[in-house]
């Protein structure tokens, strides 16, 4: 099919191997720096107060309990405070820095994040597109259409700035971008669940996103600094209706380096996952609702990604919320985990496999080593062999201690090819996506639970399909996670982001 050759021709490429890694410059050149946010020249900036007020946590997950409230200026403010605003700012030794409700490799945070609105007060008299500017907690106006969209509904579009993670990443960065606009895909969709809105992912083409938000305007934007389309939202139910396209919009973007380092592979791989965006597989089961739980709003402000873990067990109960709380990423049926299980009382050491989709169990039993035992701990979860795998767990990790002094680190092992096939090479881009979804996730149910959690996009792809026996390209590890309890340092101030 079109593009899959460029497709696999740069997931080979930026593989890392134990000889050498992926592509990059292999030191920071902190004069280019990118800057971390998004602002346009001349552009209204409407600042958005809130509150402390969320429902409790576990309610999130028990449909159609809470109540829908009101498109109003204040409920957009929770919203994007609570998907992708600031929770903290960090500092040290001199330095500060700001931490994001929604993860993001690097800290370098890619995503931005558009919005399409009817008519609110306080904010536009009519059908505006704007854009959502984190350090202020405001929203820019950007264009006024003449036309309506409806009253009760709304669009959110996101998008990368791929120079933000080639900064630091160099050819593997767009991977990362994908797994954070996969982040922040869920962030918004936990965040408007505290409100009782529906978020809907849709199948839109990659030309129409960019018209709606007019990144198609090339002038406005450094070359190297352009925005690349990623997802498509709506927001709460409703009658929508799609305005034309922005005419010129007068507001051109901040340039956020100096100078850049040009990789010619990034720009091949982005234009090769255009196209109209797959309609989601579903998955069969859905997640139980959780034991009562601390307030949303806390859990998401104080989800971090862990620098180290302590070494110390979980319990089989946490151990398998954890699993089944990746089941309320309904979206994401081509992805399945697999477990290095180091300390979890109850459960034997060693490597294990959970299938999220019951249907994929003999395809993955035909494409994994024929000794392993596939030993049935039930609800999806099947041991494949017994062992101490920390050091394994490290190996594969780029040498990284946290993946084996978590309680447990795991591969998300994707339905590759059949979904490159089934969707053309925007599939890949989408695989990605369903990963970040799960990890943010993962994030918020592990600090529900007390525990901490950590994104790892560094390991060896090849080493790690060996490890399982896998021969072809059937099935590949696309973003890897450990999960355990953080050790923290306490030598680093944190302060609020905002005043009310």
């Amino acid at each position: 099919m079109k593009n899959i050759p460029a497709v696999l021709e740069y997931h080979d490429r930026t593989k890392h191997r134990p000889s050498r890694y992926a592509a990059s410059l292999g030191y920071m050149d902190w004069a280019t720096q990118p800057d971390p946010f998004r602002r346009y020249e001349n552009a209204p900036l409407v600042a958005l107060k809130f509150n402390d007020n969320t429902p409790p946590y576990h309610l999130l997950f028990e449909p159609n309990l809470l109540p829908e409230a009101p498109l109003c200026i204040e409920s957009l403010s929770q919203l994007l405070r609570y998907s992708l605003g600031l929770a903290a700012i960090k500092s040290h030794g001199g330095s500060e820095w700001a931490l994001r409700c929604n993860a993001s490799s690097g800290n370098l945070h890619p995503t931005e994040c558009y919005l399409i609105l009817p008519p609110i007060a306080g904010l536009n008299e009519s059908t505006s597109l704007t854009h959502y500017a984190p350090k202020e907690h405001a929203l820019e106006l950007l264009y006024r259409y003449h036309e309506s969209i409806g009253e009760d509904t709304f669009l959110i579009a996101l998008s990368s700035i791929i120079w933000r993670e080639a900064w630091k990443y160099g050819e593997r960065c767009w991977r990362y971008c994908q797994l954070d606009a996969g982040h922040a895909a869920a962030s918004i969709r936990i965040s408007a669940a505290m409100l009782g809105w529906e978020c809907t992912l849709i199948a839109a083409d990659s030309s129409e996103i960019s018209a709606l938000c007019g990144l198609d305007q090339c002038a406005r934007y450094d070359v190297h600094e352009r925005e690349s389309p990623d997802l498509l939202f709506q927001i709460r139910r409703g009658t929508l209706n799609k305005p034309s396209l922005p005419s010129l919009i007068e507001s051109p973007a901040n340039r956020l380096s100096h100078s850049h380092h040009y990789w010619p592979i990034l720009e091949t791989i982005d234009a090769a996952t255009q196209g109209n965006y797959p309609s989601p597989i579903r998955l069969k089961q859905k997640r139980r609702t959780p034991p009562p739980s601390k307030s949303s709003g806390e859990i998401v402000l104080k989800r971090r990604s862990a620098q180290m873990m302590d070494g110390s067990s979980i319990t089989m109960e946490q151990f398998r919320q954890m699993l089944d709380a990746s089941l309320y990423c309904q979206d994401t049926a081509d992805v399945h985990f697999v477990l290095f299980v180091h300390r979890i009382e109850g459960l034997e050491k060693g490597l294990y496999i959970y299938i999220r989709d019951p249907d994929e169990l003999q395809s993955l039993q035909n494409a994994m080593d024929p000794a392993f035992e596939w030993f049935d701990c039930t609800d999806g979860l099947y041991r494949l062999q017994k062992g101490d795998y920390r050091g394994a767990a490290q190996m594969i990790s780029c040498n990284q201690e946290i993946a084996k002094d978590g309680a447990f680190s795991f591969g998300m092992l994707c339905r590759f090819f059949e979904s490159l096939e089934r969707d053309g090479a925007i599939g890949y881009k989408n695989l990605y996506h369903q990963c970040g979804m799960i990890g943010q996730i993962l994030y918020l149910e592990a600090t529900s639970l007390g525990l901490s959690a950590t994104g790892i996009g560094c390991f060896l792809d090849d080493e790690f399909h060996a490890l399982l026996g896998l021969q072809d390209q059937r099935y590949q590890s696309l973003y890897h996670f450990t999960i355990g309890r953080a050790v923290i340092d306490t030598r680093i101030a944190t302060c609020q982001p905002y005043t009310h």
